[in-house]
């Protein structure tokens, strides 16, 4: 079956042929764990049908050479995500300022 999904880190829209019925997908989207609902899927296909990310994007993002990545992630949107963490310094607190976490 020919799934397209667009990644969340470099906004592209891929399709991919998966060997899945449309059963199963549906048996996924009700709350079965999708490695139950798919057991012969590959963790790369798995992935693909949740978030997106193809394969080649995962191995590009996380791979342990320390390459350079800015040629598959959207900077603006991956930078905006980490400013609006680093400026909002309440998030990791309690509702009356505490961080029960530190106690």
């Amino acid at each position: 079956m020919l799934i397209t999904r667009k990644s969340p880190f470099s906004g592209k829209v891929h399709t991919l042929d998966i060997n899945v019925t449309q059963e199963q997908i549906d048996k996924w989207q009700s709350g079965t764990l999708i490695q139950n609902a798919m057991p012969h899927l590959n963790a790369d296909d798995r992935e693909f049908l949740m978030t997106g990310i193809t394969k080649e994007e995962w191995d590009s993002l996380f791979n342990s050479s320390g390459e350079d990545h800015e040629d598959i992630v959207d900077d603006d949107s991956y930078e905006d995500a980490i400013v609006d963490d680093m400026n909002d310094p309440q998030d990791d607190n309690d509702e009356d300022g505490s961080d029960d976490d530190l106690k």
